[in-house]
């Protein structure tokens, strides 16, 4: 092969063999990689290089020669524009094959593990519909329009939707009617650009038990011109609409959210049941979006953990109590602990509400927390952001020895670095990871690992 040809713009014939973490198909050509979306593992393609590195690159698809079997027609008719998804194209079953390799595949990379206990990926209901939660920018089009939607693949513009077949049906008529409400009042479109304009997102969520919703617009400021009247007649369309709310964020920032909110109509939460407790749910809650599999990945830690009434179980990083509540109806005690004190607040509550007593809830960041609870207790749940765990939470564990350990991850990586340090000194191992598909449509696997203490 000449240099010339590895370059950019050159259009090269690849065959794709795996599937990336982040969604693309993976193929290689004279011993590079080559990264492509919107392709999966048996096509053969036509692609055009376009950021070139001497050992990778990462490509468009140009044309398929020859599609996989694992290839089907998207639900979604903008799903090669629209980046809320990334594998519409891809049969579902052939999802959960690709994600149970690429949680094996990283176990192995950055934890060191040989032949890591992974379990099949734990899926449930159906993978389109799902959601409980969408937030879509708000945007104005050239022709005057208000538009709602994802933005693109790799890019700042927005793609306009009406429905969406991953969020929960009941949300679609909201989506598609509000923006023309939007419009008919001639509130003001954010520009991020020249940061003016009052609306930012629009952002849904349901009660997928109950039904109840809530219809967040997250502004600039509140001036909104008759926005009660509007929030009134919304609540009379949709019968199951309980509230109401304006966010303000008035930051130049990515953050979707600002710190305050305000209900307009109705009131600020939705209820939800979840292991047959009722949770209440703010516009900014934390809820996992996928409720049937979260409440399943539940029951398998419920499983392993079999608790006998008599364990101390500390929950870090516990939110609104999701997990922490249920196991502590089957603990003698439980400790949340919670950086955020607006969710500790909505967990004391939820715990008040469905009269659970034996848990105590902290607020503070977890690696400050936890090393001085004053107990040694017999299982940690961690079920950190992104990041994974600070340095000095690993420290923490390894101090106080718990018997058990739980690790709920949203990302594979940090999950695997954190358990190699926690392993790798011989006072843990690892008895099961359990995938499961929160994120159907798209390359994101959650996993919950089981750690237990070797002997002394």
């Amino acid at each position: 092969m000449t240099n010339t040809v590895w370059q950019q713009g050159e259009v090269i014939e690849l065959e794709i063999t795996d599937l990336s973490d982040t969604g693309d198909g993976v193929g290689r050509f004279e011993q590079r990689v080559v990264f492509v979306p919107d392709t999966v593992v048996g096509d053969r393609t036509l692609v055009r290089l376009t950021h070139v590195k001497p050992k990778y690159a990462h490509a468009t698809l140009k044309q398929i020669l020859q599609p996989s079997l694992q290839r089907i027609r998207p639900s979604c008719i903008v799903a090669d524009k629209c980046g809320g998804c990334q594998w519409q194209h891809i049969n579902y079953d052939y999802q959960l094959t690709s994600k149970h390799n690429q949680v094996i595949q990283v176990l192995e990379r950055i934890g060191g593990f040989v032949n890591p206990p992974v379990a099949s990926v734990l899926s449930t209901s159906s993978s389109l519909g799902y959601r409980n939660k969408a937030t879509y920018p708000v945007r104005i089009s050239a022709t005057g329009q208000v538009q709602a939607g994802y933005y693109q693949k790799g890019s700042h513009q927005l793609i306009n939707l009406n429905q969406c077949p991953v969020q929960d049906a009941r949300l679609n008529p909201l989506l598609a009617e509000v923006k023309q409400d939007i419009k008919k009042r001639d509130w003001s479109i954010y520009d991020e650009k020249r940061h003016q304009g009052q609306i930012r997102h629009l952002s849904l969520r349901i009660g997928r038990r109950t039904g109840e919703m809530l219809l967040t617009l997250v502004v600039k400021d509140r001036n909104l011109p008759d926005i009660e009247t509007q929030a009134q007649e919304w609540l009379q369309r949709y019968p199951q609409l309980v509230g109401v709310c304006l966010n303000r964020n008035s930051d130049r920032t990515n953050a979707i959210f600002g710190k305050d909110t305000t209900c307009i109509a109705g009131i600020p939460y939705l209820r939800e049941k979840f292991a047959g407790l009722e949770f209440e749910i703010r516009p900014d809650t934390f809820f996992q979006v996928h409720t049937e599999t979260a409440e399943a990945l539940l029951q398998v830690i419920q499983s392993e953990l079999n608790l006998q009434g008599q364990e101390v179980l500390v929950d870090a990083y516990c939110g609104i109590g999701t997990l922490t509540l249920p196991l502590a109806k089957q603990a003698r005690q439980v400790i949340g602990l919670e950086v955020q004190s607006a969710a500790v607040e909505q967990a004391i509550f939820n715990a008040q509400q469905n009269e659970i007593n034996n848990v105590t809830f902290q607020v503070g960041a977890v690696e400050k927390t936890l090393p001085n609870l004053g107990i040694i207790p017999d299982i940690v749940l961690l079920d950190p952001p992104r990041k994974g765990c600070e340095a000095n939470v690993i420290k923490s564990l390894l101090n106080l020895k718990p018997s058990r350990i739980i690790y709920v991850s949203c990302k594979v990586a940090t999950l695997a670095r954190d358990l190699k340090l926690l392993c790798e000194h011989g006072q843990y191992h690892l008895t099961r990871v359990q995938p499961a598909d929160f994120f159907p449509q798209t390359a994101h696997v959650e996993t919950a690992a089981f750690l237990q203490r070797y002997p002394c």
